[in-house]
């Protein structure tokens, strides 16, 4: 009980400071009017539910379903389903770092999946659907371990994030039935029974980084 009964005080702080890492970061990019967009690859259980989230975020440019991680060059979903490729399914994310800060980007990420289940979420179990970052620069990665350790002392998961924090290395784009599998699903019972909570989840609880 201890590790989930943090004061108020606790809880501000640690809010307080991924405010200041993203105000940092938007304030970094407004100083430059010849910023380019970034790129992240992002692992969080299926991909149809991931990719349905960063869609409606507001300063993203592009999200693509795919497969990274693995050993196995061009592999196609049901090599991935496997489990024996060593990808897991991912998005990939490009975004404007001066409309939204990598720092949000992350935030969005963790609170909208289990960080303490590394392969599971939900009914979805394997190292494919494992929790995993996979950071395009080495300041990406010094986010990722910021905002991952100022979440894991804010105790709004009474286990340890267990998410990986890996180096990108290739990405995969899935088949083309996979893209934008939400919108052009929502009647499918996966999509109502799964990935539909969980945009209604983000839309609660980012409802200023929402597209308009």
């Amino acid at each position: 009980m201890l590790k989930i009964r943090l004061s108020i005080l606790t809880l501000a702080l640690m809010f307080s400071s991924i405010a200041t890492l993203c105000q940092n970061k938007i304030e970094k990019n407004a100083m430059n009017m010849d910023h380019k967009y970034e790129t992240i690859t992002l692992g969080a259980g299926c991909f149809w539910c991931v990719e349905a989230i960063y869609d409606r975020v507001n300063g993203v440019i592009r999200v693509t379903s795919g497969y990274s991680g693995g050993h196995t060059e061009n592999p196609t979903y049901k090599d991935v389903c496997t489990g024996e490729t060593g990808h897991a399914e991912v998005v990939q994310v490009v975004y404007d770092p001066a409309v939204i800060p990598f720092a949000k980007i992350l935030e969005i990420y963790f609170k909208t999946h289990d960080p303490t289940s590394l392969n599971r979420q939900g009914a979805d179990a394997g190292t494919q659907y494992r929790s995993v970052i996979f950071y395009h620069s080495e300041e990406q990665k010094k986010v990722a371990l910021e905002v991952k350790e100022l979440l894991n002392k804010s105790g709004l998961w009474s286990d340890p994030i267990v998410t990986r924090i890996d180096p990108f290395a290739t990405f995969y784009r899935a088949e083309n039935y996979h893209q934008d599998y939400f919108e052009n699903n929502t009647k499918q019972p996966y999509c109502q029974m799964v990935v539909n909570p969980k945009v209604e989840k983000f839309e609660q609880l980012f409802k200023d980084y929402l597209k308009k």
